[in-house]
């Protein structure tokens, strides 16, 4: 990564006073009549970086899906630098935060630098005549994207491997790519869904160097991940989630130290926790919705990639608050975590 410096979380400090980027106040999604996640409050602020873990089944990616518009949570709201998200996909990162997800989500007979130019066409402002008309705005728009496109594989280190496909990238630098096209919308928020997931110590510490030098291009993170050496080490506060609830925010020395915590990925019971049947139905609540909002593999098999993120929903996406996935656009994986 030859644009990128290696720093620490110590760049971080003073946050805390910093101002919100993301508001989650209150989120609930409930699938019939199951709580997969239920009241969950959290904020990251700007300069941050934020990790949320907990065992299989706490209803993480659940969290994560409704504060990037894949699902409508049954009940709260997530705000982005004070504005209330509308409940799209496209929209949320039209406002400013992009993900990645826990299975790579590219297109695989596309470039790298297409893969790329996929994830900034919500910053271009050529309309369909321009297109076609391929006009001096639209080059120069075109022109402008491709430069915006490289400068981010220069960034994570892909620059030499542009006119690649991307499935023939190594695992590791197909989640680089994965990232380079969620910076490309230009986001003050990056979501991370598991992304040392497969990789090796080394590919591990790579992406934590970049995480960190995307931090100190003042985008704030908040990732998810099982690794907790990884986590610990890179994140100013830890949110912990049982269940579906918070069971404890702070940062990794006060979150390590919490007996709740150590008991939840023990698998012992704590003062209140709910049963392991009640877990179960959660899980498998999850697990059926990821399922029925996922794209038939046949598509995959015919040559149509899966649509990246930020793609408009259908038009029966359902109005906020009936706590539904939003429409053929949710194609979530890792519910069941």
């Amino acid at each position: 990564m030859n644009a990128m410096t290696t720093t620490t979380k110590e760049t971080a400090t003073g946050t805390a006073t910093a101002a919100p980027v993301l508001e989650a106040s209150g989120v609930t999604m409930r699938f019939g009549g199951l709580t997969a996640v239920r009241e969950v409050d959290l904020t990251v602020r700007e300069g941050e970086i934020v990790g949320l873990i907990g065992p299989n089944g706490a209803g993480k990616t659940t969290f994560f899906n409704c504060l990037t518009g894949l699902y409508v949570p049954t009940e709260g709201q997530v705000s982005y630098k004070g504005t209330v998200l509308p409940p799209k996909p496209h929209l949320v990162t039209q406002a400013g935060i992009a993900r990645t997800f826990q299975n790579i989500r590219l297109f695989s007979n596309m470039t790298v630098l297409e893969n790329v130019l996929v994830g900034r066409h919500t910053r271009t402002k050529e309309g369909l005549w321009s297109a076609l008309l391929r006009g001096p705005g639209f080059k120069k728009a075109e022109a402008a994207s491709r430069e915006r496109a490289m400068e981010l594989l220069e960034f994570v280190g892909l620059a030499s491997k542009a006119e690649h496909l991307a499935r023939n990238l190594p695992y590791g630098e197909q989640r680089k790519l994965e990232i380079a096209r969620a910076l490309a919308s230009d986001p003050g928020l990056l979501l991370l869904d598991e992304p040392t997931a497969g990789m090796n110590q080394s590919e591990t510490r790579t992406t934590e160097e970049l995480v960190f030098a995307i931090r100190d291009r003042g985008i704030a993170v908040l990732v998810i991940e099982h690794d907790m050496k990884f986590i610990f080490k890179l994140c100013d506060r830890v949110a912990v989630l049982v269940q579906g609830e918070k069971l404890v925010e702070g940062t990794s020395e006060v979150v390590q130290g919490d007996e709740r915590v150590v008991a939840a990925y023990l698998g012992t019971p704590y003062e209140g926790a709910p049963g392991a049947e009640e877990a179960a139905e959660v899980e498998a609540a999850e697990a059926h919705a990821a399922a029925a909002t996922t794209a038939p593999e046949d598509d995959a098999e015919a040559g149509e990639d899966t649509a990246p993120e930020d793609t408009a929903p259908s038009d029966d996406t359902p109005a906020a608050g009936t706590g539904k996935a939003s429409g053929a656009d949710s194609t979530t994986e890792g519910d069941s975590k």
